[in-house]
């Protein structure tokens, strides 16, 4: 009977040993996707803002119809969750969000006169 027993604590120490790692991956998965998802909608932000600039008239500060004099602001350009860098044309603007905790990956916002997209990817 003893060794009955002692066969169980250890097969209910193994099952809670993987349930834990189970979770722990669990939990950092779901904390990148996280990241993933508030770096995009910074980059969103960003494009916004882009083309805020884009179509206001020189007269008042803004591009009038060309994205070039664009620039991040400065409370924008490093955030909690990722380094902004910002490539720029007359008719388009690129913005790059570098992560700090991953370096697997990097968000990309295109930006155009009409639409703002998104692409996670790599580096």
């Amino acid at each position: 009977m003893g060794q009955q027993q002692l066969l169980l604590i250890v097969l209910g120490v193994i099952i809670v040993g993987i349930a834990v790692v189970v979770g722990i991956n669990l939990f950092n998965t779901s904390a990148e996707e996280s990241t993933k998802d508030t770096i995009v909608s910074e980059g969103t932000n960003l494009g916004a803002l882009a083309q805020q600039y884009y179509k206001k008239p020189t007269e008042m500060g803004g591009g009038g119809g060309s994205f070039l004099g664009f620039e991040i602001p400065s409370n924008l350009d490093t955030t909690v969750s990722a380094v902004w860098t910002a490539s720029l044309t007359a008719e388009e603007a690129t913005f790059t969000g570098t992560p700090k905790e991953y370096t697997e990956w990097v968000v990309t916002v295109t930006v155009t006169p009409t639409g703002i997209s998104s692409r996670v990817g790599e580096p």
